[in-house]
């Protein structure tokens, strides 16, 4: 069977549920559940805290695993991101105290308090900047008030909880994370069950991104209604009984199709439908 990683709790743990549940897999019903087995897909699912899945997956135990890249990096694990999923989407930065620093490279002799050392200290080495670094599990921004450091280096997502703290983001991001599949390094993906399971991802992926459009056209439109809805080869055409009419259908972005159903219904396109794609292979 396919040995499969997935998180166990925290912020991934339910998005990944819901997509290896849209992708058609068995998962669990209890929290408590640490091993669930899948025999009609030849699956088998561990859920682990989010932090040990990179490591487990590089010792070669498991064969890929969810998690976040900023987890995958901040462990060291001889593992590596192999897809992209789209959710838990974070941006890695650093908060001081207004005047306190302009960017990393003022901070030069302070320390920085965070829950990511490995990927701040890899940050701070590779731009030469001379700070010490201190670990803290949880809310980090206390450490600036208690005097643990001068800088914090967090997951900002509206920077709320910083300006509340009276804190300040400075410099570039450190660097922006997602969930992401992993596989050990080297591996490789030639498994046929590993193919498989991540089709069946990027077909959820695509399906959220997507809808199915359906309308109809005048045959004299049908060029510059096409042009606005090409789908991914090409649109569907079927004639409609009252001469001169066709109906098309195609794909289309999901962001763009309220868009695209004004211009073609502008255009003189009627009937114009949109449904949800459960599933998908392309």
């Amino acid at each position: 069977m396919l040995r499969i990683a997935v998180p166990n709790k925290g912020s991934l743990s339910a998005p990944a549920a819901a997509m290896l549940h849209e992708a058609g897999y068995q998962q669990r019903k209890e929290s408590k559940e640490l091993v669930l087995v899948d025999p009609e897909n030849e699956v088998e699912f561990f859920y682990l805290r989010p932090r040990d899945i990179a490591i487990y997956v590089s010792s070669g135990r498991l064969d890929i695993g969810i998690t976040g890249r900023d987890l995958l990096l901040d462990s060291g694990a001889d593992s590596e991101e192999i897809l992209e999923l789209g959710f838990a989407r974070s941006t890695f930065r650093y908060a001081t105290r207004p005047g306190t620093a302009g960017g990393p490279q003022d901070f030069g002799g302070m320390t920085v308090a965070t829950s990511y050392e490995g990927i701040v200290a890899r940050h701070l080495a590779e731009n030469g900047i001379d700070a010490s670094v201190v670990h803290l599990d949880g809310a980090v921004e206390t450490a600036i008030e208690l005097g643990v450091a001068q800088v914090i280096a967090d997951v900002v997502e509206t920077g709320t909880s910083l300006r509340n703290a009276g804190l300040e983001v400075v410099g570039d991001p450190i660097m922006t994370s997602e969930a992401v599949v992993i596989r050990r390094r080297g591996a490789g993906t030639d498994d046929p069950k590993i193919q498989q399971f991540l089709r069946r991802l990027q077909g959820v992926l695509v399906a959220r991104a997507y809808v199915m459009m359906d309308y109809d056209c005048r045959v004299e439109h049908l060029e510059q209604a096409v042009a606005l809805t090409p789908g991914l080869e090409s649109p569907t055409i079927s004639p409609l009984h009252h001469e001169g009419w066709v109906a098309v259908r195609s794909m289309v972005a999901a962001k763009e199709a309220q868009r695209i159903m004004d211009d073609l219904y502008d255009l003189g396109a009627r009937a114009i439908l949109t449904t949800a794609i459960h599933a998908c292979r392309l």
